[in-house]
């Protein structure tokens, strides 16, 4: 009980740039765990799909792994799905992995989605809570301008501990804001180093089996 009423006496006594740190705080936080949600979702459906197309390559029945990418939504499914739909048009390894480039240049964009407002947030909360002690400190300042010299020290040191309270705020606020964003951007880049990882696999057998097919007609 002693705790949280010393946390709210901490957030009263921060003045009022305390509410928008704790609106940046409420916002960073939805978009992170929305943005973790989904990156670790769309994680456990590549590698599901993955799990499955990576026989089919192997054994070179590019039409069920065709059809297979076809019926799903994930991002190595639309990946591997506009590879594999070139690959039975065109011969050339180039035109193949130049139609899986723009289908990843679409998708790249879907993983980072708001990701970067998860920094934003941190290094507003950090700005929202200097601005707020220096506020504070003019306000102290001003306040005991005309006060009894006596009283002065006294009155200014407890005006500049309640003006801190906005700093230390803030870093409590942009400090796990920070440490999240780098989570999100790890998580991020895993994904994409496994899509180049399919793709690179996928192109390999395609064009392994264009040797065989060559070195069978001639």
């Amino acid at each position: 009980m002693d705790v949280m009423y010393g946390i709210v006496e901490f957030f009263v006594h921060g003045g009022i740039f305390m509410y928008p740190i704790l609106f940046v705080f409420a916002v960073g936080t939805a978009i992170a765990v929305e943005r973790y949600v989904t990156l670790t979702l769309l994680t456990k459906r590549n590698q599901a799909v993955w799990t499955q197309v990576q026989p089919l390559l192997a054994q070179r029945d590019f039409d069920k792994a065709r059809e297979l990418t076809s019926k799903d939504t994930s991002t190595v499914s639309q990946l591997l799905g506009m590879g594999l739909e070139r690959q039975g048009a065109v011969r050339r390894r180039e035109d193949i992995e130049i139609a899986m480039e723009e289908c990843m240049m679409e998708i790249l964009p879907q993983l980072e989605k708001r990701t970067g407002y998860v920094g934003l947030a941190a290094n507003v909360a950090t700005l929202l809570g200097l601005l707020g002690t220096i506020m504070g400190l003019i306000q102290a300042f001003t306040a005991v301008a005309n006060a009894n010299p006596a009283e002065k020290a006294d009155l200014l040191g407890a005006a500049i501990a309640v003006a801190m309270n906005t700093t230390a705020f803030g870093l409590l606020v942009a400090i796990p804001l920070l440490v999240v964003h780098h989570v999100l951007t790890t998580k991020t880049a895993q994904i994409v180093a496994g899509l180049e990882m399919a793709s690179v696999k996928m192109l390999n057998a395609i064009q392994s089996t264009a040797k065989r097919q060559f070195q069978i007609a001639a």
